[in-house]
């Protein structure tokens, strides 16, 4: 059987990078074989080749000598040293960047000659194509690239156009949400064990609440204050918890820790 030659480079095989060649995968998009990818010293690219089946090449023309796309996928502070024969190699070539931070103009000075440049955040939830993933372009995307895009993103979810001016606080809320969310289960789960429950019990219950309450929060399409409204009952369990919440500006806590994430990101855009 002949092999097709690999349409799709990942250049960086970070975490981000392995659940979006998960989530193709999984969701049948992309064959092994159209993938390949590359990363800085070799070995991340490496064990995603292993893991997944998909291609590792480390030399760069031969990496992007069949690739439409090239997804670009290296830690965004690496962009400044990124190799440049990087500006010719990928000449011609729609470019889809997941770096945090990174601007389209900025973007554009380190692949001057691509046939477009779209700025994306996935996350992680990629992996198991449950990502939502804002994007914008550097120009509007023909219908030909409109369509690679889609059928990207939508192998790994939900996927939203969005003006450019909004993706540093997208950033934040949806790239690094899942991790705020894992330290809130966390913090559940840690709760449950000070009050007495064994550690595998508490586990449990904190994973198997936020899942349900996510559910039911989408089903019903409320707001999350209506739904929590009706799980409180005056001065009973859930008003005690609520009050120490807001004693501790719980709410406050979690908006200036986006504030801080959307700084970030704004600074790793003139990186």
């Amino acid at each position: 059987m002949t092999m097709s030659s690999p349409t799709l480079a990942f250049i960086g095989t970070g975490n981000l990078a392995t659940a979006i060649v998960k989530g193709l995968l999984a969701q049948q998009a992309y064959r092994p074989s159209d993938l390949t990818c590359t990363s800085q010293h070799g070995v991340t690219a490496q064990k995603l080749a292993l893991a997944t089946g998909i291609n590792c090449e480390p030399d760069l023309p031969r990496l992007l000598a069949s690739a439409d796309t090239v997804v670009v996928a290296f830690k965004p502070q690496s962009l400044a040293g990124a190799d440049p024969r990087l500006a010719e190699l990928t000449a011609g070539r729609l470019i889809i960047s997941v770096l945090a931070g990174k601007k389209l103009d900025r973007l554009a000075q380190f692949f001057p000659q691509a046939r477009n440049i779209v700025r994306t955040m996935p996350n992680t939830p990629a992996a198991i194509g449950a990502a939502i993933t804002p994007y914008c372009s550097l120009r509007p995307l023909a219908a030909g690239d409109q369509a690679i895009v889609t059928k990207i993103l939508g192998a790994l979810g939900q996927h939203l156009p969005l003006a450019e001016e909004y993706m540093d606080a997208v950033t934040v809320v949806s790239g690094s949400g899942p991790a705020f969310l894992f330290e809130f289960v966390a913090a559940l789960r840690d709760g449950g064990i000070t009050a007495g429950l064994p550690p595998a019990v508490a586990e449990k219950l904190a994973l198997e609440t936020v899942l349900g309450a996510a559910k039911l929060l989408a089903h019903t399409g409320t707001t999350p204050e209506v739904l929590r409204d009706q799980v409180v009952s005056p001065n009973g369990t859930t008003f005690a918890g609520l009050q120490v919440m807001s004693k501790g500006q719980f709410r406050e806590t979690i908006q200036a820790a986006i504030l801080a994430g959307a700084r970030r990101a704004a600074e790793l855009s003139g990186a």
